[in-house]
């Protein structure tokens, strides 16, 4: 369901630090297209080594579990594959592997995965994240402050722009390439828009509905990690079509939720005068859910969480 009734800051949680005596547990989950195995072994071999500084070394952390969901038109991981990866690292992470059948996107797709979580922390994870030896412990230890809902890891060689506080790490919102966020606060929202958004946008909008409530969001960039994305020949980010398509119409849906229809008509005026063919595409997609009445409820009428800043979330420390 396309969430739209906006909760009132402060109206559920008491803001007392989320881990205080007791050892949490961490579930890990990735959603996988057509990710190729070496990939997933380079991944889970780092995710061990950070579950065994934080579970055997740290004491931060007492179990983690490791949660794949595929959603490629064929199975990424084959039997014998698994069987591999639990024989290399299963003493430390508890993996586990469901083939959906179906490209869910990735809303969706961390729906579907959360659903089995029993743990205390779930950790959102790229399946293209390599993760430096001990991010469990630095995405955990802000949850031992007052008021954090969710913590955010440094991404390289790209570091996300967006600015954040340097002394208390509080930013606009979280990009769940990778995120730790208790898994109470993840069910009292209801998980990521599934209906609104099918990729991008969902992390954002997510972030704000944690802020909501009134919780902080904390970048931690202490807690680094390698997201392997295709450069261009500057070094800039190169994205595909795919996903210059689904983060245009994203940037529509989200200034729609967040209660800026003076953004949306700038930039469908702009998609439609100037866009290239992703963007043309994504604004009619745009005015043919708005005929069929499958937007969501506009929320935060009055502006308190969501920023909106020269087409950015946040404003940004620094141009890519």
């Amino acid at each position: 369901m396309a969430r739209g009734k906006d909760v009132a800051v402060g109206d559920w949680f008491d803001r007392t630090p989320l881990i205080q005596d007791q050892v949490p547990s961490v579930w890990v989950q990735s959603v996988l297209y057509k990710t190729p195995v070496r990939a997933v072994d380079r991944a889970v071999e780092a995710l061990a080594r950070s579950a065994e500084l934080a579970v055997m070394e740290d004491g931060v952390c007492k179990r983690v579990v490791l949660s794949y969901g595929d959603c490629s038109p064929a199975r990424c991981l084959e039997d014998a594959d698994l069987e591999g990866l639990r024989a290399k690292y299963g003493w430390i992470v508890e993996i586990r592997y469901t083939w959906f059948g179906e490209n869910l996107g990735s809303a969706r797709g961390h729906n579907r995965l959360a659903k089995d979580c029993d743990l205390e922390f779930m950790l959102v994870l790229n399946p293209d994240i390599v993760i430096a030896p001990r991010v469990i412990q630095h995405l955990l230890e802000p949850f031992t402050r007052t008021g954090t809902g969710m913590s955010e890891a440094k991404q390289l060689p790209l570091e996300h722009p967006k600015d954040y506080d340097p002394v208390t790490g509080d930013t606009s919102w979280a990009a769940t390439a990778c995120a730790m966020i208790p898994s109470e606060v993840f069910r009292h929202i209801g998980g990521f828009d599934e209906d609104t958004f099918f990729m991008y946008c969902d992390d954002v909008d997510f972030s704000w509905q944690v802020r909501l409530l009134g919780l902080r969001v904390v970048f931690q960039p202490n807690a680094v990690v390698l997201h392997d994305k295709r450069l261009s020949s500057t070094g800039g980010w190169d994205p595909t079509p795919a996903e210059r398509y689904y983060s245009a119409e994203a940037a529509l849906l989200l200034a729609h939720k967040w209660s800026r229809p003076d953004l949306v008509e700038r930039i469908l005026t702009d998609f439609e005068a100037h866009g290239d063919e992703n963007q043309t595409r994504a604004a009619r997609t745009y005015r043919t859910r708005v005929a069929q009445g499958d937007v969501p409820e506009p929320i935060d009428g009055d502006r308190r969480v969501g920023v909106f800043d020269n087409g950015y979330y946040a404003k940004h420390r620094f141009e890519l």
